[in-house]
């Protein structure tokens, strides 16, 4: 089992809070894990990505080679497209499609759209809008996290258990949203298959 996934938005989305579902489950699942991020030069707003590579065998390096990535998985539709270069042919790219934008030139959210539906293995999900009707409008990271669960090589449950672990100190109600939220970006997914 090898995964090379491309964790892809803007700082505040929660983008490093699905690193951290994946680290918790990849190790729960006596997995090797590297992961390497890079950092916008604001935090709110700047761009954030990181590699993250899950292997059944030791990983030699954090960062993966242009075209070996199987999995983008972006909270921001143009940030999704940035790393499209370094995915495998046969890779899948999840991504919110609700656009935040920060710079006055964005490009027209409908030509963004067309281009990621213009690859054939795709989910495109508005995930802002399922979180807010779940009264989880923080959650929409974990929207995506549900609804790229299936292509990441790693149990369900396993990712589950690592969301109630990483939310524990938050409350049941704070682990219960973000559990519905991952379950209904799961459904979607599952429906796309």
């Amino acid at each position: 089992m090898k995964r090379d996934i491309i964790l892809a938005g803007v700082g505040g989305q929660g983008i490093l809070t699905i690193a951290n579902v994946i680290g918790l489950a990849s190790i729960d699942a006596g997995l090797f894990i590297k992961q390497a991020e890079v950092h916008g030069m604001s935090q709110r707003g700047g761009d954030v990505h990181s590699d993250l590579r899950i292997s059944d065998k030791e990983i030699a390096s954090d960062l993966i080679p242009e075209g070996k990535c199987d999995l983008i998985i972006a909270v921001e539709p143009m940030e999704s497209l940035r790393y499209v270069p370094m995915l495998d042919t046969e890779g899948w790219l999840i991504t919110n499609t609700t656009p935040f934008v920060n710079i006055t030139d964005y490009p027209d959210i409908a030509d963004v759209l067309k281009e990621i539906e213009s690859h054939k293995n795709h989910v495109a999900i508005d995930a802002e809008k399922i979180a807010k009707v779940l009264g989880a409008k923080k959650s929409a990271n974990m929207v995506i996290l549900g609804a790229a669960s299936p292509f990441i090589g790693i149990s369900e449950g396993k990712l589950k258990n690592a969301i109630k672990k990483l939310f524990g100190s938050k409350g049941e109600k704070i682990i219960e949203l973000n559990l519905n939220a991952f379950d209904e970006g799961r459904k979607i997914a599952d429906a796309r298959k």
